[in-house]
């Protein structure tokens, strides 16, 4: 405990001339500043989540129960005998920003995906647990491109809107083997939820407030719509993101944020004929529904590099609320590290 007091000092008693740590949301939110005639400023942003047990429809579910839930595939066994046990994510976005006049910041951003999962299979007659597996997919996902307007600004509150296209990129036929009810190996295209994207275009259509309470204290609020408006067999489900932030400022250059963020999603619109095994993953819905988590979060400025202050966050995120469409993993932990330079 006496450690983690000293470090606590540490950090705030460095300053920085310039911009303060509060300036920026916590590291989970997007779009969240908009940036004067001129200026740019390049991000960088690691998360890292897991995945692990199984719930339906928000309740929890053992192994057992899973089992004699019927397979809606109409290749045998009649009943799910695959289920997933662990799943991590790693994702590493990478952004830009730009304002070609104090009205309007231009924004761009990246995301590389890696997803391992981890399964058990059962005897297809027997039910007997024969084998785990894993499986595993990474690819460039997605690239989006947005435009952030200023619509009112005053002393203490802010208001700006955000307006968008994301591009699904990454692979949506990835292959895997399998071990399959029948206790053979079997190379087949894995499930949606391992794919590293859909082959969409998504509309993003966003609203950011900031208030100003004093120079310690500072709340954001923000609603997120992704809305697909191009896409083949099938695509992820639309979705809505609402974030409520509090932070306050201990120094100019170390700044500690609460979170809350709500999480709607559909299901999947339409289905590939090819994605067909004994697993909960393949059947599309199994995928959206509506989850709650809470983040602690912490900026930091310092000097890195040359020219401007580097900011340094980090945001750890749990989970409150639990309402998955059908049977789905149960969401753990999710840790995002940040670092952000401004020109």
């Amino acid at each position: 405990m006496r450690s983690i007091h000293i470090i606590f000092l540490l950090l705030s008693s460095i300053s920085v001339f310039g911009s303060q740590a509060i300036g920026h949301a916590p590291i989970g939110v997007m779009a969240d500043h908009m940036h004067k005639k001129g200026e740019s400023m390049i991000s960088l942003r690691a998360s890292y989540m897991k995945m692990r047990g199984n719930s339906l429809d928000g309740n929890s579910i053992s192994d057992s129960e899973i089992l004699v839930i019927d397979n809606p595939h109409s290749n045998s066994p009649t009943k799910l005998s695959v289920i997933p046990i662990e799943m991590s994510m790693k994702m590493l976005m990478l952004g830009g920003m730009y304002a070609p006049t104090d009205e309007v910041t231009l924004m761009f951003m990246t995301m590389f995906m890696d997803k391992s999962m981890n399964l058990n299979t059962y005897h297809a007659m027997m039910r007997n647990n024969i084998g785990s597996f894993n499986s595993s997919s990474s690819d460039l996902s997605d690239l989006s491109f947005s435009a952030l307007v200023n619509i009112n600004e005053q002393d203490k509150s802010r208001w700006h809107a955000e307006i968008g296209l994301k591009f699904s990129v990454g692979d949506k036929n990835e292959k895997g083997k399998v071990l399959t009810p029948m206790n053979t190996n079997m190379e087949m295209v894995l499930p949606y939820g391992m794919q590293s994207g859909d082959d969409s275009v998504t509309l993003v259509v966003g609203f950011t407030n900031l208030y100003t309470l004093s120079d310690e204290h500072v709340f954001g609020n923000q609603i997120r719509f992704f809305r697909n408006i191009s896409s083949e067999e099938w695509h992820y489900g639309d979705k809505t993101y609402v974030d409520s932030w509090y932070q306050y400022s201990v120094s100019k250059s170390f700044s500690i944020s609460s979170r809350l963020k709500l999480n709607h999603q559909q299901d999947i619109s339409g289905f590939d004929s090819n994605i067909k095994a004994p697993v909960q993953t393949s059947i599309t819905s199994n995928y959206g529904g509506f989850t709650a988590e809470v983040g602690l979060g912490f900026n930091f400025l310092t000097q890195i590099f040359p020219g401007s202050e580097d900011r340094l966050a980090l945001e750890i995120i749990n989970p409150i609320i639990n309402e998955k469409n059908g049977l789905q993993m149960k969401d753990k932990t999710q840790i995002v590290f940040g670092f952000q330079k401004s020109f």
